[in-house]
């Protein structure tokens, strides 16, 4: 699940290395932009191949991931089902290539991916970073091979627009942490979960920084002035977001106002209309 269909965090990658190979799902929309990037990562012809979100139960997909095997891991950015509800399919069709997700609840034929969770890939130099915000068990994948290297960033960072903090998994501290983080990553491509890689992962984190201060800046604002329900929080500072959205501002307002230590008071006549949208 990723945000609102806006522009680019920052400029667009010319082109992705030649090991990387980029399988869009066919599942677009407004919050999955033009649908799931499922990413295979192979270091030469032959070699097993590393897949990162097999995506959605789409079979025609999942058939297409299978023909690029060998597949010899597959890994989970978040446990949300456009990313994981191809998992079990996947591991069927590629004869029981283990899927290792954080949440144990999202790995299939192996146990949790944590730090210390060896990721041998033929070539590949793989690293673990977490960056929980987005969701609680939310990781990037640090990826090198040569002198290239790549980060794939699921929807902690979009191609395009700005992400979802899923309140109450998500947490906007965690998030706000996990943008620096990645804020290091100066010059190395990122490839998201949803829309097109960018050029540059700290530049896109720095993008991101700089909207959700921006966004707690506005809340405070409107916290000061006395409106402390999530649902009229939205209507004030999402006002030119489209109105089919706001189910999804409304999960960020409320890891925004838990972020600010403020307790909800109870919605005003003609917004508990909100709570449905």
């Amino acid at each position: 699940m990723g945000g609102r269909v806006t522009g680019a965090a920052g400029a667009l990658a010319d082109e992705v290395p030649g090991w990387v190979t980029l399988l869009r799902a066919p599942n677009p929309g407004p919050m999955t932009l033009d649908g799931t990037n499922t990413w295979v990562l192979r270091t030469a012809p032959g070699a097993p191949a590393v897949v990162v979100d097999p995506g959605p139960a789409h079979e025609e997909h999942l058939a297409a991931i299978a023909a690029h095997g060998p597949v010899g891991l597959v890994l989970i950015t978040h446990g949300h089902p456009d990313h994981t509800e191809g998992s079990a399919r996947l591991h069927e069709l590629l004869g029981g290539t283990p899927v290792l997700a954080v949440d144990p609840a999202h790995s299939v034929g192996a146990g949790p991916l944590t730090a210390d969770t060896p990721l041998d890939a033929a070539g590949l130099d793989l690293r673990l970073v977490n960056t929980p915000g987005h969701t609680a068990d939310s990781v990037c994948f640090l990826v090198g091979h040569g002198d290239e290297r790549v980060v794939l960033t699921g929807d902690t960072i979009l191609g395009r627009g700005t992400t979802v903090v899923a309140h109450p998994d998500g947490h906007l501290g965690d998030y706000l942490t996990s943008l620096e983080l990645l804020s290091a990553y100066r010059g190395i491509p990122a490839l998201p979960g949803h829309g097109p890689a960018l050029a540059d992962c700290g530049a896109a984190a720095d993008f991101y920084l700089a909207h959700r201060r921006a966004r707690l800046d506005q809340v405070r604002q409107v916290v000061a002035e006395g409106v402390t329900d999530a649902p009229d929080v939205v209507a004030r500072i999402y006002a030119d977001v489209d109105r089919s959205l706001w189910w999804a501002a409304e999960m960020s307002v409320r890891a925004q106002l838990a972020h600010l230590g403020v307790d909800e008071r109870e919605s005003g006549p003609g917004a508990g209309g909100l709570e449905q949208a």
